[in-house]
């Protein structure tokens, strides 16, 4: 007989993002004609820009011709946007051949997908509080005993806090781990890692035959020259560090869809030598995915062109101009916040040592405002909000108003 994978009913109720959208549904349906703003889902909403948009529609034009015609593309992606992407990395003084490119459909089925290449027995670290997808994979998979309600954490899994105390970045796991999750700028602290940060959590991955698994996707919206966009920046990063990232925030490609992952072939594991990591996730991905889209690789390799770039740090900026208009403001009321200067999201303290979800509810209630509980990202996360500064100006500009003129603290 079928039955399922129970790993699945290891998952706490309720995804932090639909449980959002229900409490709104609910508030909505209590006060009808009211306008909701919305700072929650790092959603982005400005139009492709010009070049891309052209990127985009040279890939259908092409498929509207039996001379230009392309059906399959290969699994690992199209050759020019690989050496496009690894041309970035060389910018950044990382060495990185085309061929450790692996272009997807996104940085989140990446994220996901990656830790099938590993043994079910590895020991998961998470920086906490974590985006959901790579604690929740990694429950799905069978590394987890379940989740614990009372602790608001599953078991089995090492939990690296970031708070206030140590700047939102962790530090080294006191016990051996054998997968290492970081994401900076971080998703949803909005702390970025300095060099001297990850340059420690390098040489002990190095030491302990660990890999990092970084999530870059949002390394566009640092601003600060000193500050490193990729792992590979860092010595010996190639030996022990996936990295992961996306063209969804910084060329808007959300819902366009299409990421990259980078697997070096220098990468070890305690009981695989060179290429041999970077070999099972070129057989993972010619097995289970065909390519992403070829339209949007297309739009992919527009938006790594001279005048691509270009027109897409305007997109970066304007996400954080509505960064800074954000934590002003709320440094204005007094309230305490971090993040939004090399990155796109906001960290809001709750006042009164009120709850995540308390304090969303308080929001939503008073200002109209719906912002994303700290405590849905792991238990560090509890007494934040994550603010977002996706979305259209005057829409930000109008909630900070709401918050400085509703907001009862």
């Amino acid at each position: 007989m079928a039955t399922i994978n129970k790993n699945f009913t290891k998952l706490a109720t309720g995804y932090l993002f639909p449980e959002i959208a229900k409490r709104t549904k609910a508030f909505l349906a209590q006060n009808p004609g009211v306008e909701i703003l919305r700072l929650g889902i790092g959603n982005t909403t400005e139009p492709l820009t010009p070049t891309v948009i052209q990127g985009l529609r040279r890939g259908v034009e092409k498929l509207a011709s039996g001379d230009t015609y392309t059906g399959y593309g290969d699994e690992q992606g199209d050759m020019r946007l690989r050496g496009a992407i690894a041309g970035v990395y060389r910018e950044r003084g990382a060495s990185i051949d085309p061929s450790e490119v692996f272009v997807s459909d996104g940085a989140k089925p990446d994220s996901a997908n990656i830790q099938s290449i590993f043994g079910a027995e590895n020991v998961v670290a998470v920086q906490d509080p974590a985006y959901p997808v790579y604690v929740d994979t990694n429950v799905a998979a069978g590394r987890s005993g379940g989740y614990d309600q009372q602790k608001g954490l599953y078991r089995d899994f090492v939990y690296m806090p970031c708070n206030e105390a140590n700047g939102f970045f962790p530090d080294l796991p006191a016990e051996k781990v054998d997968l290492i999750y970081l994401c900076s700028p971080n998703n949803p602290t909005g702390a970025v890692a300095n060099k001297d940060q990850l340059r420690t959590f390098v040489r002990y991955a190095r030491r302990t035959k660990t890999v990092i698994l970084f999530d870059a996707a949002y390394s566009a919206f640092i601003k600060d020259a000193q500050l490193p966009r990729s792992i590979y920046e860092i010595e010996g990063a190639q030996e022990c560090a996936i990295e992961i990232n996306s063209f969804s925030k910084s060329v808007g490609f959300t819902g366009v869809r299409l990421g990259w992952t980078i697997v070096p072939k220098a990468l070890l594991t305690e009981d695989a030598e060179s290429g041999q990591v970077h070999a099972l996730w070129n057989r993972r991905q010619c097995t289970f995915f065909n390519g992403a889209s070829n339209i949007a690789q297309e739009g992919g390799i527009a938006a790594l062109s001279e005048q691509g770039r270009e027109e897409c740090q305007k997109l970066v900026d304007y996400y954080m101009g509505n960064a800074r208009v954000i934590r002003e403001g709320l440094a204005a009321m007094g309230l305490t916040a971090y993040g939004g200067a090399n990155a796109p999201y906001i960290w809001l303290k709750t006042v009164n040592a009120m709850t995540s979800w308390d304090f969303f509810d308080k929001l939503l209630r008073e200002t109209h405002v719906v912002g994303t509980p700290g405590a849905g990202f792991g238990p560090s996360g509890e007494g934040y909000v994550r603010l977002s500064a996706f979305g259209h100006r005057a829409m930000v500009e109008k909630a900070v108003e709401s918050i400085r003129k509703n907001f009862r603290a």
